[in-house]
């Protein structure tokens, strides 16, 4: 059976939430097969605190765009159900994201995810090209994934870039790919075979910048049979 893996990323207030640091974005993409199915979850959330500049100078997240978006325990359920039982969760310096994301899990009242689920696509890099420069970028230079729409960092974006990162990290698009018939695969088990769509809030700038991203995407899965 293809496997379901969920590209995420996060940003956050700050680099510790033990300190007071929270998550104020999620972004996440669905992959089966190592293919793209179109299916994604993002949010933004609000802390209750003021984002610092510092923060605001990386992602480019202000606290008067925070005001209004729900708190993380108000969504954490739709990212639970989201992300499913068993999906492998993959995210570059993933430490970090599970980090966060399980603080917020459990100070909402959830249990925290296992760590078994998550994987660092930082840590593989490393182990796959030591001394070479291992970001996000430096990847995406190294395998010729298109970045150059990323000025800022953003959850949705970069877990999409990620995503097409991570294909090229684990062999290529045809490594995980398990052809039942032409044009189709075999699910995951327990996967449902259609998830109602979610729609959460996303600036102007990332939607234009995700439609720039998808116009670069190679036979998209949702794109096969058009």
């Amino acid at each position: 059976m293809a496997e379901r893996e969920i590209i995420f990323d996060t940003e956050t207030t700050g680099f510790d939430p033990f300190s007071g640091d929270r998550v104020i974005e999620i972004g996440c993409v669905e992959m089966v097969g190592k293919m793209l199915t179109g299916e994604n979850f993002h949010v933004y959330t609000n802390p209750d605190r003021e984002v610092p500049e510092s923060a605001f100078k990386i992602h480019g997240i202000s606290t008067a765009m925070l005001q209004d978006k729900p708190r993380f325990s108000e969504v954490a359920q739709d990212f639970l159900d989201f992300v499913g039982d068993s999906s492998k969760l993959v995210a570059h310096n993933a430490d970090f994201d599970m980090k966060f994301i399980n603080w917020e899990l459990e100070n909402a009242g959830l249990e925290k995810l296992p760590i078994t689920r998550f994987h660092d696509t930082l840590a593989m890099a490393r182990q796959k090209f030591p001394g070479a420069s291992n970001s996000l970028d430096g990847l995406c230079k190294r395998f010729g994934v298109e970045s150059s729409h990323r000025t800022l960092h953003g959850a949705l974006l970069d877990s999409e870039i990620l995503a097409e990162v991570y294909i090229e990290l684990t062999g290529g698009r045809q490594a995980g790919l398990e052809l039942v018939s032409e044009n189709h695969f075999v699910a995951p088990s327990g996967a449902k075979a259609k998830r109602e769509r979610r729609s959460f809030p996303a600036s102007e700038a990332e939607i234009e910048a995700h439609k720039e991203f998808v116009k670069k995407l190679d036979n998209p899965l949702w794109l096969v049979d058009k």
